[in-house]
């Protein structure tokens, strides 16, 4: 994990699969400028993404839990009050079958806080409170925070490349371009995992 501080630890063998999802840019539209990713403002500019209700549908059914787990520096800059955030999140919890919100608020300045990605630790402590196999999970993101963060948690990593003007530090296990493409890639190369009985 290198300078990140591990909060929480799961062993892989045990707990339930989960997929972590970034939240704007794979679960909503993002408001794009200059080719980089910003959030939405309000409730009435959350607009979800074409296949994510159904992607997430498919997941569940699966038996994966799905956890958000999502950077709104703005609000550590002062820019965006947090209860805008959490008005969104709880729409957001409305309208898909999320079983937890990891929210960093770190404003991204100074020395890296160890729940801000591409930090690990939104994951690994929701991997400690939910029993989350981490190896057998999966963290889908649109930027490299998000597939830094799940390959320093032991996740496998799904990219979803919509071209924004920056690279990638670290290599995804699966690059897409849709979250439908997301899912079925989760779907066609999840292991199996016998020793669990979900429900």
């Amino acid at each position: 994990m290198g300078k990140y501080e591990i909060v929480s630890e799961v062993p892989s063998h045990l707990g339930r699969p989960a997929v972590f999802l970034d939240r704007d840019g794979v679960l909503n539209e993002p408001i794009v400028v200059d080719q980089k990713p910003y959030p939405p403002r309000s409730v009435a500019e959350f607009r979800l993404l074409p296949g994510v209700v159904e992607g997430c549908r498919l997941l569940k059914d699966a038996g994966f839990l799905l956890v958000v787990a999502t950077n709104q520096p703005d609000v550590g800059r002062g820019t965006l009050s947090q209860e805008v955030v959490e008005e969104i999140h709880r729409h957001l919890c409305e309208l898909l079958p999320i079983d937890r919100v990891e929210v960093s608020y770190d404003a991204g300045r100074g020395e890296p806080a160890p729940m801000r990605k591409p930090a690990p630790g939104m994951l690994l402590r929701a991997a400690g409170d939910l029993g989350i196999d981490l190896a057998a999970s999966y963290m889908i993101g649109d930027r490299w925070r998000d597939v830094d963060c799940g390959n320093a948690a032991g996740c496998r990593t799904v990219f979803i490349d919509y071209g924004y003007d920056e690279e990638l530090r670290t290599r995804p296990h699966f690059t897409v371009h849709t979250f439908a493409e997301a899912a079925q890639a989760v779907l066609e190369s999840r292991p199996v995992l016998s020793h669990l009985s979900i429900q």
